[in-house]
């Protein structure tokens, strides 16, 4: 009876063993299948109609990634505009869109100070930006000092910087112009930029066309316009003899730079979170690199 006893029970033991091992076959099968329709159900989440628009900056990123990010979830759609980082600050203010791209935080573009609480600013990347002049300019680095000078007047003539005797024809952007307000907040300081000299533009292509085309001509443009088919069509100029690089970036040696938003009326959810997760994701970074910008994955 005990060896009976003793075979009733290990029986018992390894029976209930095997139930265990059932159960758990079927809670990790079960896991598993909770994972795939968690997955399944995420790809189903990242699916509505979005607009971006503002930053001309940006632009070219958000494009890119709206290309990429609509192929890999169809019922998608993302459509991107430009406009200026105050137009898309002050359109997503007013609900008129769903995400407003920005150099510079909601705050500094915002007209209705009312709703600034409501604005949530998201960093997806960072940019570096460069003055630009026209191919007969003789000059390759400035310092601080004397682009503060051209742009508010002081200097006239590239002989004062050390160039040929050659009117300085200044490029500036507008006053809606996050690539302005970056400049202004980087470089200019406390100077303030003359307005009555020289002529605006408010899109990087126009910026090029007038620099190119205007003998002497400076402006500012974002490195991420230098890419492709781009890369050697305008002349850039290294600030303080350092030049506009990513690295430089990272290391503090450059000042001309920002960080680049994506800004929603409270927190981003749904379509609006799966796209701007993806633009400031690992999985975009090579990218982000490629077309000129600065992966937030350097910066942080």
């Amino acid at each position: 009876m005990k060896v009976t006893g003793f075979k009733v029970t290990l029986a018992a033991l390894l029976m209930a063993g095997a139930l265990a091992g059932c159960g758990n076959a079927k809670e990790d099968s079960a896991g598993s299948k909770n994972k795939k329709n968690g997955s399944d159900a995420k790809t189903e989440d990242i699916s509505g109609t979005l607009t971006a628009a503002g930053s001309t900056a940006l632009q070219p990123l958000a494009e890119e990634a709206a290309n990429e990010i609509t192929g890999k979830y169809p019922n998608l759609s993302v459509t991107v505009q430009g406009g200026g980082s105050g137009t898309g600050v002050n359109q997503v203010a007013s609900n008129a869109i769903q995400i407003g791209m920005s150099d510079v935080p909601s705050a500094d573009k915002l007209e209705d100070k009312t709703k600034a609480d409501k604005l949530v600013d998201t960093k997806v990347a960072g940019i570096a930006f460069s003055l630009v002049v026209n191919k007969d300019v003789k000059v390759d680095s400035l310092t601080l000092e004397q682009i503060q000078g051209i742009f508010s007047g002081k200097y006239k003539n590239w002989k004062e910087v050390g160039g040929n005797d050659e009117k300085i024809n200044v490029i500036n952007r507008p006053a809606s112009s996050g690539t302005r307000a970056t400049f202004e907040k980087t470089i200019m300081k406390d100077a303030k930029i003359d307005d009555s000299i020289g002529t605006a533009q408010d899109s990087s292509g126009a910026v090029e066309k007038s620099v190119n085309s205007t003998p002497g001509a400076v402006s500012y443009l974002a490195m991420s316009y230098f890419v492709g088919d781009k890369k050697d069509s305008l002349k850039t100029l290294k600030i303080d003899g350092v030049e506009a690089k990513s690295e430089n970036v990272s290391g503090g040696k450059y000042p001309f730079w920002s960080y680049e938003y994506m800004i929603t009326d409270g927190e981003p959810k749904k379509a609006a979170k799966g796209f701007i997760d993806y633009v400031s994701g690992d999985d975009f970074s090579d990218k982000v690199t490629e077309m000129g910008y600065i992966p937030m994955s350097k910066l942080k």
